[in-house]
């Protein structure tokens, strides 16, 4: 599958589905690193002017999620759901705009027995708007 992955293929890869879909492409796999991207419309969740505050943490949940759906994918495994075990280290700094793409990079810190710490840095614009240290726990 070519890099970057939208639209319906994208969707295969995460558990999540409308009105609940807060990423837009895939556009950069490794093992342990993935850049995906958003783009903020009007009338969708979590959105008035700008993606509040709990939208750019559920995109940068999503982002950890597509990382996980795609690496099983790889695999020919069906992608698994899994849940946000905790969030630390959260600093937001500015919000995106309807229409603006973030870019959002998520770094595997460790990987233990169905549990995952990652980074995350999610840009606007090339600048650095959130940071975030999150766990996530797939589902048995």
């Amino acid at each position: 599958m070519n890099l970057p992955i939208t639209g319906e293929t994208l969707l295969r890869l995460i558990p999540q589905r409308q009105p609940m879909v807060m990423v837009s492409s895939l556009e950069r796999y490794t093992e342990l690193e993935l850049t995906s991207s958003y783009v903020v419309q009007k009338g969708t969740l979590f959105v008035s002017n700008v993606l509040v505050e709990s939208g750019l943490l559920e995109h940068m949940a999503q982002s950890v999620a597509l990382h996980t759906g795609y690496s099983y994918f790889l695999r020919k495994e069906v992608p698994p759901t899994g849940y946000i075990g905790s969030m630390q280290h959260v600093e937001i700094s500015r919000l995106p705009k309807v229409g603006q793409t973030v870019f959002t990079d998520v770094h595997i810190v460790q990987e233990f027995m169905g549990v995952t710490l990652v980074e995350i840095i999610t840009k606007l614009d090339g600048e650095i708007i959130a940071k975030a240290q999150m766990k996530t726990v797939i589902a048995k």
